[in-house]
């Protein structure tokens, strides 16, 4: 860690019993001059949605809804997308005894189910807003039955209440991480690495197949094809499905 400069989250806390948005109502704040740190979390939301404004539902009080506000943007956050998944990852494994792992690029994997999720939108250099979905206390039946990837919950009696302080401070440590311990720490917990997977999208264009090989300095996933060639995958470009 840098150990310096690290951002503080939570303060001020903004919660809702219900809203559309998490991130909406954060985008919003950040829009009017709100302080970094400031956090807006929610019971309920009704609009929430995940990367490639796919839903993110939960019912109410079982999942921690949460959007926090970082600004200015500088070149120390380009790692900022494989830096608050890792942080979602340690605050997970501080309030109960679980062993989370990461698949790129922005979910949060238990026992290869989905337990959380990170979109973040950002208007650089200004502000960024870092939305976060846990699953905490989701029973089974209630997932929707067309998620593309199954999910689970934290379990453990976490409430949304205890859950938000631990990732408060978790992001604070990882957002101002240097980027070669975030490389490092997103490496270890590589979900992808030797699996196998098709993707759509990326310089190729057409659906492609090949085996995870890590994630480079820049953040890309790395597959390699069948015929031996070596894919760099940006975020923005790629979905994928793990086989």
């Amino acid at each position: 860690m840098s150990g310096t400069g690290e951002p503080r989250f939570g303060a001020p806390h903004h919660h809702h019993d219900r809203t559309d948005s998490t991130n909406l109502r954060a985008r919003e704040l950040a829009e009017a001059g709100a302080a970094s740190g400031t956090v807006v979390t929610a019971a309920e939301q009704s609009s929430g949605r995940g990367r490639a404004g796919r839903v993110w539902s939960a019912p109410a009080g079982a999942a921690l809804l949460y959007s926090a506000i970082l600004r200015p943007l500088d070149l120390s956050h380009l790692m900022l997308p494989l830096a608050v998944p890792i942080g979602v990852c340690e605050a997970c494994e501080s309030v109960a005894p679980v062993e989370c792992m990461l698949k790129w690029p922005n979910d949060v994997w238990l026992d290869e189910r989905k337990l959380a999720g990170v979109l973040i939108e950002a208007r650089a250099p200004d502000w960024a807003v870092i939305g976060v979905g846990v699953n905490l206390s989701i029973a089974p039946e209630s997932f929707p039955p067309d998620l593309r990837w199954p999910a689970t919950s934290l379990g453990h009696g976490i409430s949304p209440e205890t859950m938000r302080p631990a990732l408060d401070a978790a992001l604070g440590r990882w957002v101002a991480a240097e980027p070669e311990l975030v490389h490092a720490e997103f490496s270890r917990r590589d979900a992808l690495r030797g699996r196998e997977i098709d993707w759509e999208g990326g310089p190729a264009g057409d659906g492609r197949s090949g085996t995870g090989e890590g994630i480079d300095e820049r953040g890309n996933l790395l597959v390699r094809g069948a015929g031996g060639e070596l894919s760099a995958l940006g975020s923005g470009e790629v979905s994928l499905r793990v086989r």
